[in-house]
C-alpha cells in the first residue's frame, strides 16, 4: 500500500503583499479611533504602525518605477516607423 503521505500536495508558503501591510495600517488607524488598546499598548501598537508605513513607503516608489516602465509604451525610433 503506498504512503499516503507521498499522495498530500504541499502546503504552499505563506506570502503577505504590501496590499496586506497597508490593510494592516488601516486596521491599526480605526481600532485605534475605536479605543480598542489602552494607553499603555499604545505606545507598542505606534511603534508597530510607524515600522510598517516606513517598510512600505520604501518600497512603493521602487514598485512605482517598474509599473511605470511596463506600462509606458515603447517608443518607435524614425527608423523602426519607416521599416513598419
Amino acid at each position: 500500500m503506498a504512503n499516503e503521505t507521498d499522495q498530500q500536495p504541499e502546503a504552499e508558503a505563506p506570502q503577505l503583499s504590501l496590499h496586506d501591510i497597508a490593510s494592516t495600517i488601516r486596521i491599526i488607524d480605526v481600532v485605534s479611533k475605536r479605543g480598542a488598546f489602552e494607553g499603555s499598548e499604545m505606545a507598542d501598537v505606534g511603534a508597530v504602525r510607524n515600522r510598517l508605513v516606513a517598510f512600505l513607503e520604501a518600497t512603493q516608489p521602487a514598485e512605482e518605477a517598474e509599473e511605470e516602465e511596463e506600462e509606458t509604451p515603447k517608443e518607435e525610433t524614425p527608423e523602426e516607423a519607416l521599416q513598419g
